[in-house]
């Protein structure tokens, strides 16, 4: 008998281009694992759209309709706790997801989320990421998947890949050029801890070979 695939519910906001590779990796064997529930914090973006294609659980809990933020956080993660649970949730996966991750929810899933940002971390956290990188002038950038805790962009790093910044990089070129790392980097870490390849230890993600040994290249 097979063992169960890891099933993931899955956070986002807008378009959901990383969740399209995510459901496109699960679908053709490249991911391990399979998305069980897709949620979304607002309604009706086009994320949403594309988890029903894929005939997937899409569901919304609004922030907005529990009151002022961040006060009602704690109200809000309880129902999104209990959405995630219901589908038997083992990963959760931010992608594009707009909020910032509470004591519920990180609580709820510790050692179990995971989030992806359009720089090499610990450079430039936030929400400006692209922009900070050009702002200060910097000659590489990249993506990072972490595990999600307290901190803003602080979690352990699971792999990181790097992206030059050319010469006439404006924003939009930047970021477009790192989302295409991030299609294939939130699948391969995602990946990795369905295969039970990732070790947590503080704040250092030990990356395992298939034989159980370290391997030596993580972020490629």
């Amino acid at each position: 008998m097979s063992a169960a695939k890891l099933r993931l519910g899955v956070l986002v906001s807008g378009r959901g281009t990383n969740l399209q590779a995510i459901l496109d990796g699960c679908s053709d064997g490249r991911i391990p694992a399979e998305v069980a529930v897709v949620v979304s914090n607002r309604p009706g973006v086009p994320a949403l759209d594309r988890a029903r294609r894929h005939g997937v659980p899409a569901l919304t809990v609004s922030h907005a309709s529990y009151g002022k933020w961040p006060l009602c956080r704690a109200a809000y993660e309880r129902d999104l706790v209990r959405a995630l649970t219901e589908y038997g949730v083992g990963l959760v996966v931010c992608a594009g997801y707009d909020r910032l991750a509470g004591e519920t929810l990180i609580e709820a899933f510790r050692g179990r989320m995971i989030n992806i940002h359009p720089s090499l971390l610990p450079s430039f956290p936030g929400l400006h990421a692209q922009a900070d990188a050009l702002a200060y002038g910097a000659k590489v950038t990249g993506a990072t998947v972490f595990f999600v805790d307290e901190s803003l962009d602080g979690g352990p790093i699971i792999v990181q890949e790097a992206v030059p910044v050319e010469e006439g990089d404006t924003v939009e070129s930047l970021a477009a050029r790192i989302l295409v790392v991030e299609h294939r980097l939130l699948p391969r870490a995602i990946t990795l801890i369905a295969q039970g390849r990732t070790v947590l230890e503080g704040r250092r993600v030990r990356i395992l070979d298939r034989s159980g040994g370290a391997s030596q290249c993580v972020g490629q």
